[in-house]
């Protein structure tokens, strides 16, 4: 809907009619004068002797001044209600991206996916439901990089989540470097807020923190630890020699995970297919619940710059039509002409 921050200065528009002056002549015509002062008296379509002015340039100023003044009162473009929350969550989102992701174990409508592309795939649908939290993605191999800090920036995140690959990071897995990474991104958030949810499919083999010490760190700045153990216990590999099954999750520590969640006050889950890894993000969103209730806002857009960009354009033709005039009575000013 449209408003206006100031509408008591639209008493500003009746001012003119306070110095409207009528002048009894064979050429009198009624002229607004709008008290603007001896400096404003050379100005298109103002008049200091009272002389008569055309009516077409009398109505021209008229627009300008109450164009001005429904500027000055600020027309604004109010929007509809938007619920903000409260506060929400800070959940980091720490993805294991080292080349055991590119294990092709996970099945999706038929056909083998590798575990980085399940990930994206589930985690792109739990990002859509964290509306009002503040996300941020880490992704380790050798080293944890921090690709989106914490934001609400929802899309940012998938974006920078779909664009991550195997191997980016280094070819080992740094766990409790990058428990700690996250620990320091969220210490100074409020603390019944910090969350991280771990997603890796190997064991630590990198990194100076060991995740031991790592788990301690965020248990001293109350931050809980979810878990998730990715991979499939069995499946088939062709060989040269024929058919074999493996198991896949062989590296897997999943005493470690649990020993993490545990500790934190989080919990762990194994993810041995697409629809179990589907479930353990709705059973997150189910133990770390989005705040529903909160504060609203109006987006507001500013438009006083359409009647001040239109009352400039009124100044100016009866500028221009003044200076038109003005060259036209010289040109036929023999005095003029001759001097």
């Amino acid at each position: 809907m449209m408003s206006l921050a100031y509408p008591w200065l639209l008493l500003l528009a009746l001012l003119p009619l306070l110095f409207l002056v009528r002048r009894h002549s064979k050429q009198a015509a009624d002229a607004p004068v709008i008290p603007v002062g001896h400096w404003l008296s050379g100005l298109p379509g103002v008049s200091s002797s009272g002389q008569a002015t055309p009516r077409w340039r009398r109505l021209l100023l008229l627009l300008a001044w109450l164009c001005l003044v429904v500027a000055i009162a600020r027309p604004q473009h109010v929007g509809e209600q938007i619920q903000m929350p409260v506060s929400g969550r800070d959940l980091m989102l720490v993805v294991d991206i080292s080349p055991s992701m590119d294990e092709k174990d996970m099945v999706l409508h038929g056909r083998g996916i590798d575990r980085l592309e399940a990930v994206k795939r589930v985690l792109d649908e739990f990002i859509d439901h964290r509306e009002g939290d503040r996300l941020g993605l880490i992704l380790f191999g050798t080293e944890p990089y921090v690709q989106a800090p914490l934001t609400f920036d929802r899309e940012t995140v998938r974006t920078l989540l779909h664009e991550s690959g195997i191997g980016m990071a280094g070819r080992a897995t740094a766990i409790g470097d990058a428990i700690g990474l996250s620990v320091k991104r969220l210490r100074d958030r409020p603390q019944d807020q910090r969350v991280v949810v771990l997603l890796t499919d190997g064991a630590n083999t990198a990194g100076q923190l060991t995740p031991d010490k790592a788990t301690e760190i965020a248990q001293a700045a109350s931050v809980r630890i979810y878990t998730v153990g990715i991979g499939a216990d069995s499946m088939v590999q062709r060989g040269l020699l024929g058919t074999r099954r493996v198991n896949p999750s062989r590296d897997l520590d999943e005493d470690l995970l649990t020993r993490m969640a545990e500790q934190t006050g989080g919990r762990y889950f194994r993810a041995r297919s697409l629809p179990e890894l589907e479930m353990i993000y709705d059973s997150i969103n189910q133990l770390e619940p989005i705040e529903q209730e909160g504060q609203f806002y109006r987006p507001v857009t500013e438009l006083y710059v359409w009647p001040a960009s239109a009352a400039v354009g009124f100044w100016l033709i009866l500028l221009a039509t003044r200076l038109g005039c003005g060259i036209r009575r010289k040109a036929d000013d023999p005095e003029a002409n001759n001097g």
